[in-house]
């Protein structure tokens, strides 16, 4: 009887014992697990523990489409649209322009008009006509009267390339190898060098025809020689 008692006794005291080792051996992986867990999100908060990363934040997109103020003096459907306006040729498209009508009336008078349609790949600073109304009295009659200066004045408005508008700050050049300095972002360019010595601002850009990018402006350049 008394064997039997401490058989059972001991055997109570083996299964307390192997409970403890159980029990401790689970909290060791507990810890150890939660230590990995911690480690993992630190390593993850430091930047090393994951091949994610939060996006890059971008500059808005340049518009696609034509932009500013002086826009919406150009029709809105018909030959003179900028839809109409895509299908011709610049100095062709131009001319169904109402905004430009005094530019055109100067292309014509210097012959220009075949050279601006058949050039590929060209940028247009295109003078509305406010421009040519900010001009002293009596200096458009004057370069109308005088080709040889009026196209000078014309071809300093054409620039190498077809830009855009991310493209067209910086210094660029006219068709003549003459500078233009372009300055701006966005949809804001402003262009020095100017008759009357205002800087011309880009009031409706990125305008498309067949064969040119035309950005309209409130002032007249003026090329260096000039």
């Amino acid at each position: 009887m008394k064997s039997t008692r401490l058989t059972r006794t001991a055997l109570l005291t083996a299964a307390s014992a192997l409970a403890l080792t159980m029990t401790a051996c689970g909290a060791e992986e507990a810890a150890s697990d939660a230590a990995g867990s911690a480690g993992s999100a630190a390593s993850s908060a430091a930047g090393g523990g994951s091949s994610s990363s939060a996006p890059s934040s971008s500059a808005m997109p340049v518009s696609e489409e034509p932009f500013g103020e002086g826009c919406s003096a150009v029709p809105a459907d018909g030959e003179g649209s900028f839809q109409g306006m895509t299908d011709d040729p610049v100095a062709t498209a131009a001319s169904n322009n109402p905004a430009l009508s005094t530019l055109v009336q100067a292309v014509t008078a210097a012959n220009l008009g075949d050279t601006l349609n058949t050039t590929d790949d060209i940028t247009v600073i295109a003078p509305a006509n406010p421009a040519f109304e900010a001009l002293p009295a009596g200096t458009l009659e004057t370069v109308l009267a005088d080709n040889a200066q009026l196209t000078a004045i014309l071809t300093h408005h054409v620039l190498q390339g077809r830009l855009s508008p991310d493209q067209l700050a910086g210094e660029q050049t006219d068709i003549n190898g003459d500078p233009v300095t372009i300055t701006g972002s966005g949809e804001m360019f402003t262009i020095e060098g100017t008759v009357t010595g205002t800087p011309a601002s880009v009031i409706c850009g990125n305008v498309q025809t067949a064969n040119a990018t035309v950005y309209i402006v409130d002032q007249v350049l003026a090329p260096p020689a000039a």
